[in-house]
């Protein structure tokens, strides 16, 4: 027996907004999906304000409610991504600046037009949505699209997997460690799917709402469960971490290059000493950020020697230009031991587009960093004597879930070097160090983060920090190194779980497709009950 319509929305009582939203039509529709894209940009870190999702993701889905096509759906869909990832993006600015004289018509430019090309992935997602009957099924289709769409978005072109939705619960303390915890089990693309599903639930009313509560009290017992399991045993290695907070103007003159060494070597022995007081027992080991050294340590045995000089019996893992046989450079991590030699050595394989390669499918050749850099072969684990095996990790490889680790020879620690400096004071060095947090997470891997100008940091493999040094200060961050878990499950199977957790909630969705044209006053009517 049905109810009556007013007894039904009694009931029911659905988003506030959605039948204003569902009669919006042009470009008051469109400006609608652009204002709820740039409110949910205020999820991502470093705000972490994830309940604007509960306005943002039910909006969207009251805006393709009243979509009266599927390309209007596309374009709302875009619209929203588009001023999302405008807001989410910003600080790319600073990098430009920074080469300002160069490039500075890509100063307006740049963001909005990397907007442009990750926009339309959310689009695929809404229209994907649109294609499902209003309610739960949409909600599900919307999900899981967008889930897929962002596994593409890590290997579509170069990849660029930045500021996952799953990233927005990497807030400071402990409630952000406890959301953090199924990533171990599904990855951050999963805390996306599950982030989706539960800032969806009010578009579904009181049931919905109550869905959602319900959701989030399993999702936190879940991480207070996995948190509850026994502390690993660490290795007995204190980690030394020298940020020499060098402007990126002054990284590369040469004129400045011995006094950029320099200031690294003592920053290195006051390190040390302060390691020789705090951790007695502890064997040391010394790490430098990235492109730290202005000497090519690979190839430069007297900075090698000078550096082994100062570290003593600790090894270094510093960050530095290599030059190969065939003098191509690549952006590299060289552990120096004992008196200099002998030497290992990773490069650097997911390069930043633009940034340290042009890619060759682009008419103009921008490249913001000096010269162009040759890609390693990919994760390895460096074996290096004084440290147990680790994973090194350089800058943007941070962002790529599941491609960070050599599985068939899994470390038992992660090193990330970075140079944030290239973006200031701004939410990208956080929004990054959120991205190495989640890394740490999903391997169960305790992870030391060496930044130029900060954030550097220290988690351990359930990804709780450990030890901070705040940005733009120079200093030493001296932490003793946690140990390490085994294999999570992300580990072992990786993109595979969310991948097909993604496909089924789509397939779930779809399982009645939407009906033909419905005039948008019955939709409108449908969604009060």
């Amino acid at each position: 027996m049905r109810c009556a319509p007013r007894a039904c929305s009694r009931r029911r009582v659905p988003f506030p907004l959605a039948p204003r939203l569902a009669a919006l039509s042009g470009w008051r529709a469109d400006l609608a999906a652009a204002a709820l894209g740039a409110l949910s940009a205020a999820a991502l870190p470093p705000l972490c304000l994830v309940p604007v999702l509960l306005i943002a993701v039910p909006g969207l889905l009251a805006l393709l409610d009243g979509a009266p096509s599927l390309p209007v759906a596309l374009r709302r869909g875009f619209w929203f991504g588009f001023a999302h990832h405008v807001l989410g993006l910003y600080w790319i600015t600073n990098a430009i600046l920074i080469q300002v004289g160069r490039y500075w018509w890509l100063v307006p430019l740049g963001v909005p037009a990397l907007a442009a090309v990750l926009a339309p992935f959310i689009a695929v997602a809404a229209a994907a949505a649109w294609r499902a009957r209003p309610g739960w099924r949409r909600v599900l289709v919307l999900a899981g699209a967008w889930v897929l769409a962002d596994l593409a978005r890590q290997f579509v072109g170069t990849g660029f997997p930045w500021n996952p939705w799953g990233a927005d619960w990497a807030m400071p303390g402990p409630l952000g460690t406890i959301f953090l915890q199924p990533a171990a089990w599904i990855g951050v693309p999963g805390l996306t799917l599950l982030t989706l599903l539960v800032a969806a639930m009010p578009a579904l009313g009181r049931r919905g709402m109550a869905a959602g509560a319900a959701g989030l009290l399993l999702w936190a017992g879940a991480g207070v469960w996995r948190l509850s399991g026994p502390a690993p045993r660490p290795p007995g290695v204190v980690a030394v971490i020298a940020q020499g907070n060098i402007p990126e103007t002054a990284k590369f003159d040469m004129r400045k290059a011995v006094g950029v060494f320099d200031e690294y070597l003592a920053l290195t022995r006051a390190g040390l000493a302060r390691a020789g007081v705090g951790f007695p027992q502890d064997k040391p080991m010394v790490v430098w950020p990235e492109s730290a050294s202005p000497f090519a340590l690979a190839n430069d045995a007297g900075a090698r020697q000078a550096l082994a000089e100062t570290a003593g019996d600790a090894t270094v893992l510093a960050g530095t230009v290599r030059w190969d046989a065939l003098g191509r450079p690549a952006n590299s991590l060289v552990a120096v031991t004992g008196a200099g030699l002998p030497r290992y050595e990773y490069d650097k394989w997911h390069l930043v587009p633009f940034g340290e390669y042009s890619p060759s499918w682009v008419p103009v050749a921008i490249q913001l960093a000096k010269g162009g850099f040759t890609p390693g072969p990919g994760p390895q684990t460096l074996h290096v004597p004084g440290v147990p095996p680790v994973g090194p990790i350089i800058c943007y490889e941070a962002i790529f879930p599941a491609q960070v680790v050599d599985e068939s020879d899994r470390p038992d620690w992660i090193v990330n070097v970075t140079n944030d400096a290239w973006f200031g004071n701004s939410s990208g060095p956080r929004q990054h160090l959120a991205a190495a947090r989640l890394r740490a997470v999903e391997e169960g891997l305790p992870l030391v983060r060496a930044a130029n100008t900060g954030i550097s940091a220290v988690f351990d493999a359930y990804g709780r920090e450990v030890a901070r040094l705040v940005i733009d200060r120079t200093g030493t961050l001296v932490a003793a190194l946690p140990g390490h878990l085994p294999p999570t499950p992300f580990a072992r199977f990786g993109l595979l779980i969310p991948g097909v957790l993604a496909v089924l909630t789509v397939a779930a969705g779809a399982l009645s497709r939407k009906p033909g044209n419905v005039p948008v006053a019955e939709k409108i009517r449908r969604n009060l009950g």
